[in-house]
């Protein structure tokens, strides 16, 4: 499973570099993302991040960790989650935004949101990518926005809303229909001239355990779609109903499906804990040296 010459007979000969504002960022080098949540009810660090110089302070250590991207969101998309308006998303994720891009020029920022209108004012404060759980689902604009910004598009699948997406979530074949589907976005997509496209397959949003794991297994059938993977499962609830764990005790089996997603050939690794991740990336790439 680990093996220098299976891994570079496939995923590892294509070339994944991104362009963030002037900055090229190598997926093939496998990247750590920061996750900065600016909400009050994130499942796991709600509220954590409400005092300015906690934030700064907790961005410069996941940056010497190691993040390559920090992503912030300030729109909570953990199941039934209430909504929160426009205003209110812009106002907690632009002055932030700007402040990193005073305190750490070099830094790379991904907004994570499914409105372009907040997309269009994160990038034009600093941002480099946009992170869009709903692939333009719930905002008809995004993909024009995209077209327009011309900047990194991480597309990922959801069944629903963040409010109805857990109620039942059926497939016929789960993995079959999240890679139709990214199929149909990218090719939507690269008509419109947008080709720095991400997937997600959305580990947790609109999916049962089984669902998860069925799609973690399958994870190497996504290359067929010849763009970078991204995996978010940290601390998700994958990991606690099978661990009869809460998201605080769910490190260790973080770091278990981080590095079974590595091996099934995931570029992105979208974590709340970057040193622990980071290291999997090390280890993971003397593995297969």
């Amino acid at each position: 499973m680990f093996s220098k010459e299976t891994t570079q007979d496939t995923f590892f000969l294509k070339k994944n570099t991104i362009n963030c504002k002037g900055k090229l960022l190598n997926l093939d080098e496998l990247v750590v993302m920061g996750i900065l949540n600016l909400t009050p009810d994130s499942f796991f660090d709600g509220g954590k991040y409400n005092d300015v110089q906690f934030i700064v302070n907790n961005v410069q250590k996941m940056l010497d960790e190691g993040a390559k991207i920090i992503d912030i969101g300030g729109y909570s998309s953990r199941p039934g989650a209430a909504e929160v308006n426009e205003e209110e998303e812009l106002n907690r994720v632009i002055p932030i935004i700007e402040l990193l891009i005073s305190k750490f020029p070099e830094i790379i920022i991904s907004i994570d949101t499914f409105r372009s209108k907040v997309a269009k004012q994160a990038i034009n404060a600093g941002a480099a990518i946009i992170n869009d759980i709903s692939a333009g689902k719930m905002d008809k604009n995004m993909f024009a926005a995209v077209k327009e910004l011309q900047v990194p598009y991480i597309i990922m699948h959801m069944q629903g809303t963040p409010k109805t997406m857990q109620e039942n979530p059926t497939y016929k074949n789960v993995t079959l229909e999240v890679i139709d589907f990214f199929a149909k976005k990218i090719n939507e997509l690269n008509q419109l001239g947008v080709n720095d496209i991400i997937i997600d397959p959305g580990f947790g949003f609109g999916k049962t355990v089984e669902h998860n794991y069925e799609l973690l297994n399958n994870l190497e059938q996504f290359k067929i779609l010849e763009v970078p993977i991204l995996i978010g499962v940290s601390r998700k609830s994958m990991i606690n109903k099978v661990l009869n764990t809460t998201p605080k005790e769910a490190l260790n089996g973080t770091t278990t499906l981080n590095t079974l997603a590595l091996s099934k050939g995931a570029n992105i690794l979208r974590v709340h804990d970057v040193l622990e991740a980071k290291q999997v990336v090390e280890l993971y790439k003397k593995m297969i040296s």
